[in-house]
């Protein structure tokens, strides 16, 4: 983040909290959106990456839950640990298939014609 923006940041908004990444997050003193709503700010750790919020700061930072939810609250199972976004990455998900993963698929069930130009 630009030096300027976080100073600004500090000087508007009052430091709410920090997650378990090192992200700090924030509320604007007098600055209100278009639903007159305090504006909420997030200041990255590292890389500014969206996906770099988690669950528990997802929804505060939108609006959604007046405060945090706790952090050490016991999770489900099938709740996952943060990963962030590996779109473009060689860990990016992909389908059986795709030409970055071997290019062989599954054949066809036979009910599938290729279109022949002309035909």
């Amino acid at each position: 983040m630009a030096l300027f923006d976080d100073l600004f940041i500090r000087l508007t908004s009052r430091k709410v909290g920090r997650d378990r990444f090192g992200n700090t997050y924030w509320e604007a003193r007098s600055r209100k959106d278009a639903y007159g709503r305090p504006l909420r700010r997030v200041t990255y750790a590292g890389v500014p990456e969206a996906s770099a919020v988690p669950p528990e700061w997802w929804g505060w930072l939108h609006h959604t839950t007046d405060r945090p939810l706790p952090e050490d609250a016991p999770r489900r199972p099938w709740q996952k640990e943060h990963r962030p976004n590996m779109t473009g990455t060689r860990e990016a998900w992909r389908p059986p298939g795709h030409d970055a993963a071997g290019g062989r698929r599954q054949p066809s069930p036979g009910d599938y014609e290729a279109w022949t130009p002309g035909r």
